[in-house]
Formats: C-alpha cells, sequence, structure tokens
C-alpha cells in the first residue's frame, strides 16, 4: 500500500454561472487513481495558500487528495470585481460543482481554511451541494456583527483597519497603480490612527472607496446588513460533519464557539473542536511572550488529514473515538479532551478598595465576600493618553504579554487576589459584572483578567470590552473564552480601564458613532465604580472540576 504519492501541479480555471473566470492551483497525486477533493477558496493569492498555518497544499495532495487553491473573485488572476464576502455564496456552489468533476475525482469533497478560507466554507455549504461532504472551518464568524467586525458594540478598529488596508493593498496591486499601492503599502506599516475622525481615514476614502470597511462603519448596529452574510442566518437547516478549529487568543474565538455548539446541539454527524492557545496566526508554541511548550504546536494538518480520510475514504479513526472537545490548557500545557463546556461552576470574586485603586496596586482587592461599606474607585478617562492595547485577541500583535507597566497607571483599576492557597484551573467565559455611573452619554470599558507571578510579573489571560451608549447597572461585559491553571501562590488581577487604544477607537464621550467622531471634541470622562455595600462589583470565573 502507498502511503505517500509523488505530486504534480497544474493551473486550471472555470466560467461560473455569470461568465466569471475563477483560477486555481490543481495539485494531483501522480497516480491513475481517483481520489477526493480537497477545496481552499482564498483572497490573498492562490500561492499562498494558507500556508501561515497550514502546510503546503502539495503535503496534503502526498496524501491521496486532489487539492484545489483558488482564488476567489477578483483576486489573483480570477476575473471579476472582488466585494468582501457578497459573491462567496453562489461562487462556492460553482466551484464546487466544478472541482466534484474533475478528472479522477471520486466527486466527493471536503473543504478547509482559517479566517477569509473559513468563511467561504460556510458560504459555500449554505447551498447545500450534495459533492461538498465536510468541512474545517476555522477562526470564522458565526455573526458576522458580534464575531468579526464588533465587541459588544464596539468596533475591531485595529484589526479591521489593518485588514482593510492589506485588501486595498492587493487591489492597488493587481490594478498596476503603483502610486496607490506605495501609499497603501506605507500605511500598512504604521496605521493611520490620527486623522479628524480617526476611525474613517482619509487614505482610505481616497484610494479604496469601494472597502467594505466603510459599510462596516455605518452599520454599528446588527441591523439588516449584518444579517444577509452572517452564516448563522444561513445554515439554519444545512446539515454535515464539522472539524471546528479556534484559537484562546484568536479574535473570531466567539464565532468559533457559537457555530460549534449550535451545530453540537443539532447535527447528526460528528461535530469536534479544537482549542489551541494561539493567536490569529501564527498556531505555535509562542504566543507573545509566552513558551507554550511542544505540545502547543500545530497538530491540525494531521488531524484534517485523518478527518478527511475518515468523512472522504471511509478510513477508520480514532479521531472520532476521543470526546468532542480537544482544549489546551494553558498553565499545565498539555492537551485535555472533554466532552462539554462545564456550565455550573463559578468562583466569584467581589472588588474592594479603599478608593486607591486607581494609584496604588496594592490598594485593590479581589475578595470572596463583599464588604459592607459602598466604596468609589475613579476612572478618569483622558483621550489625550488613551489606555494601549497590549496583546489578547483583539490587538496587533496578540497574544500573552507583561502588563505589569501598564498596570501602574492611574486610569487602570487593578484588583488583585491573595495568593492562591491550591492550583485553580479556570474553563469556559468569565464574566465581570459592573456597578458605575459616568459624567458622559457614551463610554467604554475594558476588563482583563491576568496572572499575577510572586515577582511581579502580570500576563493577561482574557479580556472583554464594551461600548455603553445606555448605561444600566449592573453592566454585564463578557471576557474571552479561556482554559488556564494558575499555580498555587501566584494570584489573579482584574484589570478595569475606560479605553484600549488602538485596538477599539477612543471614545468621544459624545455618544457619537467612531464614523462620526472627531478628535477634537473627544472629552475627558470620569467614571466611578462601585465596590461592595449595594453595588458589589465582581467578576465571575468558571471553574473546571473535570480532572
Amino acid at each position: 500500500m502507498i502511503d505517500r504519492y509523488s505530486v504534480t501541479k497544474e493551473s486550471a480555471g472555470f466560467f461560473t454561472r455569470d461568465g466569471i473566470r475563477l483560477d486555481a492551483d490543481i495539485y494531483r497525486p501522480e497516480s491513475a487513481g481517483s481520489f477526493p477533493v480537497l477545496l481552499m477558496r482564498q483572497p490573498y493569492g492562490r500561492s499562498i495558500a494558507s500556508t501561515v498555518v497550514y502546510a503546503h497544499p502539495s503535503w496534503y495532495a502526498s496524501h491521496g487528495y486532489i487539492v484545489v487553491i483558488q482564488d476567489v473573485r477578483g483576486r489573483g488572476t480570477s476575473t471579476g470585481d472582488f466585494t468582501l464576502f457578497t459573491n462567496e455564496i453562489e461562487d462556492g456552489f460553482d466551484t464546487v460543482e466544478w472541482v466534484s468533476t474533475l478528472p479522477n475525482s471520486t466527486g466527493e469533497v471536503g473543504m478547509y481554511g482559517f479566517s477569509y478560507q473559513g468563511m467561504t466554507q460556510l458560504y459555500a455549504l449554505s447551498t447545500a451541494h450534495p459533492a461538498l461532504k465536510t468541512l474545517c472551518p476555522a477562526m470564522i464568524a458565526h455573526d458576522l456583527y458580534t464575531d468579526w467586525a464588533y465587541e459588544n458594540g464596539a468596533f475591531h478598529l485595529q484589526y479591521n483597519l489593518a485588514w482593510a488596508i492589506q485588501l486595498a493593498t492587493e487591489t492597488a496591486r493587481l490594478q498596476g497603480d503603483e502610486s496607490a499601492y506605495q501609499k497603501l503599502f506605507l500605511a500598512s506599516r504604521n496605521l493611520p490612527l490620527f486623522d479628524p475622525i480617526p476611525a474613517r481615514p482619509k487614505i482610505l476614502q481616497e484610494l479604496a472607496p469601494d472597502s467594505f470597511y466603510h459599510d462596516w462603519l455605518n452599520h454599528p448596529e446588527p441591523d439588516e446588513y449584518w444579517t444577509k452574510l452572517s452564516p448563522k442566518n444561513l445554515l439554519e437547516n444545512i446539515d454535515r460533519p464539522m472539524l471546528h478549529i479556534g484559537g484562546w487568543f484568536d479574535p473570531h474565538l466567539r464565532g468559533t464557539l457559537k457555530l460549534y455548539g449550535e451545530m453540537k446541539t443539532r447535527s447528526r454527524y460528528p461535530q469536534k473542536l479544537i482549542i489551541g492557545p494561539w493567536t490569529h496566526l501564527p498556531w505555535g508554541r509562542k504566543v507573545g511572550e509566552k513558551d507554550y511548550g511542544n505540545e502547543a504546536i500545530s497538530p491540525i494538518d494531521r488531524i484534517q488529514i485523518e478527518w478527511f480520510d475518515y468523512f472522504l475514504k471511509g478510513k477508520e479513526s480514532e479521531l472520532l473515538e476521543k470526546p468532542s472537545l480537544s482544549l489546551f490548557e494553558m498553565g499545565a500545557n498539555r492537551w485535555r479532551y472533554l466532552d462539554d463546556f462545564p456550565t455550573e461552576n463559578r468562583q466569584i470574586y467581589y472588588l474592594s478598595s479603599d478608593g486607591l485603586a486607581g494609584i496604588r496596586e496594592d490598594d485593590g482587592r479581589l475578595r470572596e465576600e463583599s464588604g459592607e461599606n459602598s466604596i468609589e474607585d475613579t476612572i478618569v478617562h483622558d483621550p489625550w493618553r488613551p489606555v494601549p492595547s497590549i496583546g489578547g485577541h483583539s490587538a496587533l500583535p496578540g497574544g500573552v504579554f507583561d502588563r505589569s507597566s501598564p498596570d501602574c497607571r492611574s486610569d487602570i483599576l487593578t484588583y488583585t487576589t491573595e495568593p492562591l492557597e491550591k492550583d485553580l484551573t479556570l474553563l469556559g467565559i468569565p464574566a465581570v459584572e459592573i456597578f458605575c455611573k459616568a459624567d458622559a452619554s457614551s463610554f467604554d470599558l475594558c476588563a482583563i483578567l491576568s496572572e499575577v507571578h510572586p515577582d511581579g510579573r502580570v500576563y493577561n489571560i482574557s479580556q472583554g470590552y464594551i461600548r455603553v451608549n445606555s448605561p444600566e447597572s449592573p453592566l454585564q461585559i463578557p471576557l474571552q473564552a479561556t482554559f488556564i491553571t494558575i499555580p498555587r501562590a501566584h494570584r489573579l488581577r482584574l484589570s478595569l480601564s475606560a479605553s484600549c487604544f488602538p485596538a477599539h477607537p477612543v471614545n468621544a464621550g459624545t455618544g457619537q458613532t467612531p464614523a462620526e467622531s472627531r478628535s477634537i471634541d473627544f472629552s475627558i470622562i470620569t467614571i466611578a465604580v462601585f465596590c461592595q455595600g449595594d453595588f458589589p462589583t465582581k467578576i465571575l470565573l468558571p471553574l473546571d472540576y473535570s480532572r
């Protein structure tokens, strides 16, 4: 039996139903046999083939697959106009139809890819083409508004702007516009964050007036614009086996979890979820300033081959005998296999201080019981010097970084536990419940959960962000899902601030959206956070007792 094949490469294309030619590279095993097809549809030039996180397509082809890497409409050498996500449903169906009839194809198709390439899988699936048998969507949005463009009503400025400029730069290259290309390329290396309307840089208005970025800014609420292309509205009656892939520091983890949760609930096929300690890219052992060891090196390529072998070739697999969840436990630096997330066990810490939590890091405390006397801690948000975004899931670069320096700022309130008496394992979605008031019609809140080492180093674990336009107490801030073990003698810390720039735009305090807010109108915002007494602000931590 041949375990690995030599591989040949060819380029080919076909015409869609409306006459657009979509081009692809096709990698084939050198054999007269018939093989299933693995398809990836992406907008970055098909030669890249998502090798920033996956093995080269020739590696997949060597395992006995016809691998097709396609330029979506208007990208690479494919014709037509590129409009973000808009054509991927019909083009996805037409492409699956084409690849399923390639010479030496068995007629069965699987898809893989992350980010945009993950979304093209879901759009293709929405057409229910019978040849598309299984998917491996990684780092996707279930709802485009809540899982990609915005977080709790707050625009993802840094990620969205960087991506918009990247796509606009590629458009200029394809059009041969060297002047536009050079300007956009320079902007990609030094994001334009300080125009009169900071969230609406002039360079995109002038050189990319058709960019999706403008639409995303102009739709700050979850309206019909988002409904039309959100997978949650397209996949309601469609069912396929899926291997879901995410990262604890990926900005789209919410979407991965929601899609998995929906499919797990209603699917008659296996649904598996893998979450590593990764940012959006790369998927490796080093995540910011933390090294999670050899176990954190991505196993995804081998797992995907095993998945496709089972569903497209009928081979037996131990993968299907394992529990549904394969989760990397940070701190312990190992993979854990669980049937589901725990939902009942919660550890509650209440915020306590003498009113100096922004001045002295030894003043703010996290306690298991709330005190009787109400105390106010005050955040004074100065738009001239917003709190910088450092790591986490919403900043570039993402991951884990030492926060001991920013936590010394007076506009960050910090609350810290006593040293832990035993190891503490968190698994799930932490949440912060905040009682507060502000002197502005709109304000933002950022909550960051960190691990404090005995030597004073502070490393972020999880964070959440919210834009508040109609304050109601208490405010609920869900943080990013996590799985981590905090060792005995270490401490937990909650940091609260009113900005996280440039991950999110600075809130002007006027009630205007980021698309309208001019920097000259930005105002100082004072926020009082209530601790103890009748207003017990607290953090709720999900505990893992599954050991």
